[in-house]
């Protein structure tokens, strides 16, 4: 099965408040599984990467094989890609975490998309953080 994912991670106060909210919706744009998730207090960073894997690990036990997903977050996406190298310590767990899960699907993309882009993630993230 494919599917399209959209997450976002935020905080508020970075480190602050912080929750997820991700979007996977089949190929015709249908959702078919939203989350929105409290995290406690964290960085925007470690929300944005915690909500790709919730979002990946979510996918996988659905059934999907097939993702694309599209997050706000230029830094994750690139630091994904292996454009840029994960420096910092609190994030490279999370990067450790992520890469054995992509490898579960049998076609993975991911790509950076405008914030206007991800109004709906966005809104399960915030969500999150106004129920914390």
């Amino acid at each position: 099965m494919k599917a399209i994912m959209y997450s976002d991670g935020g905080a508020r106060g970075n480190p602050g408040t912080a929750g997820i909210g991700v979007l996977i919706e089949d190929e015709a744009g249908n959702p078919i599984k939203e989350i929105s998730q409290f995290l406690g207090v964290q960085t925007n960073n470690v929300a944005e990467y915690k909500a790709l894997s919730r979002g990946l690990e979510v996918a996988l036990d659905m059934g999907i094989t097939d993702i694309t997903c599209y997050l706000d977050s230029e830094l994750v996406v690139k630091q994904i890609k292996g454009e840029y190298k994960v420096k910092n310590e609190g994030l490279i767990p999370l990067y450790n975490m992520i890469k054995p899960l992509i490898k579960d699907f049998n076609s993975f993309k991911i790509e950076h998309i405008r914030r206007e882009q991800n109004k709906k993630a966005d809104k399960l993230a915030n969500e999150a953080m106004d129920r914390g």
